[in-house]
């Protein structure tokens, strides 16, 4: 059946970068990881234990200077169970730096982003739910950062709350990832190859203009040859059952 629903997003603005911990190799390869993704509490400590940087941590403290904002985590629900290691990681962040971290806020359906191509990650998009605090300031905890979507969809379900997101970490990821704001001559590179009637189609489809977009989603759009080949492999995605086979 079609998505029919798409959570809301909020502009970027003048976002920093995710500060990442950890290599893929280190994260991805440890021996805890297949157990901690899968919802094994003690395996996702072990994993984030000894992938966690005290270096980074600090970085984070020196980007938010006084502040003391909530940490929130994008624990996703995967095909093989709950993901452990973005809680952990929320939790030994917050002992760290003397933070608070809210545990209310949840990711509500199954996306499967894990190995999953572009088109599926950006049609099947994470929802959360949970209350957020009026006013209140938010970083964005996740284990793994790729196109950026799922910390794109934590901050619209913030934002629209009332709450306001001034960073995000996470514990490995690419190192282009890291950029989730769209360069502006990204923006006007996919507008320029795929036109306004994109745009419009976007927004109808997904509630929110191309500046909502992250940096790799909008580069991953402006790589795509066509305007219809975006919007046929959007509509595939959306009702087929595996995203490991699109492209």
């Amino acid at each position: 059946m079609p998505v029919t629903f798409h959570p809301p997003r909020t502009a970027w603005g003048t976002f920093p970068d995710v500060v990442i911990h950890a290599t893929e190799s280190a994260v991805k390869q440890h021996p805890a990881y297949k157990a901690a993704k899968s919802g094994d509490d003690d395996a996702a400590t072990d994993l984030v234990v000894d992938t966690f940087s005290l270096e980074k941590t600090h970085a984070l403290e020196e980007l938010l200077g006084v502040r003391t904002p909530t940490l929130v985590s994008a624990h996703a629900v995967e095909r093989q169970g709950i993901n452990a290691i973005p809680e952990v990681f929320a939790e030994l962040l917050g002992k760290v730096l003397g933070w608070p971290v809210d545990t209310g806020i949840v990711q509500v359906n199954v996306v499967g982003h894990t190995s999953a191509k572009g088109f599926w990650r950006m049609a099947r998009q994470a929802e959360f739910q949970g209350p957020v605090k009026a006013g209140c300031e938010y970083v964005l905890v996740d284990d793994f950062v790729g196109m950026g979507g799922t910390l794109a969809n934590l901050k619209g379900h913030i934002e629209s709350n009332g709450g306001c997101v001034v960073a995000a970490v996470a514990l490995t990821g690419k190192p282009y990832s890291a950029k989730l704001t769209p360069l502006p001559q990204t923006l006007q590179a996919l507008r320029e190859k795929h036109g306004t009637e994109l745009e419009n189609w976007w927004i109808g489809h997904f509630a929110h203009t191309f500046d909502a977009l992250t940096e790799s989603e909008a580069r991953y759009l402006t790589r795509t040859e066509t305007a219809d080949t975006i919007r046929d492999r959007i509509a595939e995605a959306e009702q087929t059952g595996d995203g490991t086979a699109l492209s």
